[in-house]
């Protein structure tokens, strides 16, 4: 019999990590000390000209210190990628009445976990230290990612106990998540001003989306998981789920 960490509160532990990360890469967007790639001189974080990835160098452009910003970030990436990690892990208990619902969401639940491991990656190898590395990470848990959500948009619609509204936000993050490759893909480089800003303004977008994301798909996941202890120890259903409907 599972125990209640596993049935809900890894989620509460989850949504958790999701509101420290936009904390914390808040406070070190504030606390970093300036320099884009055009422009090593400018002082501050630029939301237009910086990209996220900029706060986990280990030194500014211009060869100074920038430790605050820097111990923030990794921290911050930490917590997302375990929190993505322990999100698939637990998530499949929900899925478990079909065999196809059951076979998709360990697959998705893979693919999830993998995403979460690159995303620890990204952390680990900074840009000014394996700009190699560091990409290839960046890329891969961005082609996992939605992989992993589309498993779950055809589980969670084959799912008929599971809520509607939570799976119609996968569709939207989804569809976020996709614009987001055609932008990495298609879009234009970095070569130009006007290519760098949309650039830095999307990868901004997309790792907000995703948290935001994450953190309704937690709330969704605690509420069926009291829906569902309600149900084995009453022994009726009752329609108490109140998010996601």
């Amino acid at each position: 019999m599972k125990t209640s960490f596993w049935r809900k509160d890894i989620f509460t532990l989850v949504m958790i990590g999701c509101g420290l990360f936009v904390l914390l890469t808040v406070i070190a967007m504030l606390a970093y000390p300036g320099g884009t790639y055009t422009d090593p001189a400018t002082r501050g974080y630029s939301f237009f000209e910086n990209f996220f990835s900029e706060l986990g160098l280990l030194r500014t452009h211009t060869g100074g210190s920038k430790t605050v910003s820097l111990a923030l970030f990794i921290i911050a990436m930490l917590l997302s990628g375990a929190g993505m990690i322990a999100f698939f892990a637990a998530f499949p208990q929900f899925f478990r009445a079909a065999r196809l619902n059951r076979d998709l969401s360990l697959f998705g639940s893979g693919l999830g976990i993998l995403s979460g491991l690159c995303f620890l990656g990204v952390a680990v190898f900074p840009a000014d230290v394996n700009m190699g590395l560091h990409k290839q990470f960046v890329l891969l848990a961005f082609r996992l990612f939605p992989a992993a959500v589309l498993c779950y948009v055809v589980v969670m619609f084959h799912e008929k106990d599971y809520p509607r509204g939570c799976a119609w936000e996968l569709v939207v993050f989804l569809g976020f998540l996709l614009g987001y490759i055609l932008l990495l893909e298609l879009g234009p480089g970095l070569d130009t001003y006007p290519g760098m800003v949309i650039q830095a303004v999307g990868q901004k977008v997309i790792v907000y989306a995703s948290i935001i994301s994450l953190m309704i798909q937690s709330w969704g996941a605690i509420r069926q998981a009291r829906k569902t202890l309600s149900y084995h120890s009453t022994g009726v259903s009752g329609d108490i789920l109140l998010f996601c409907k």
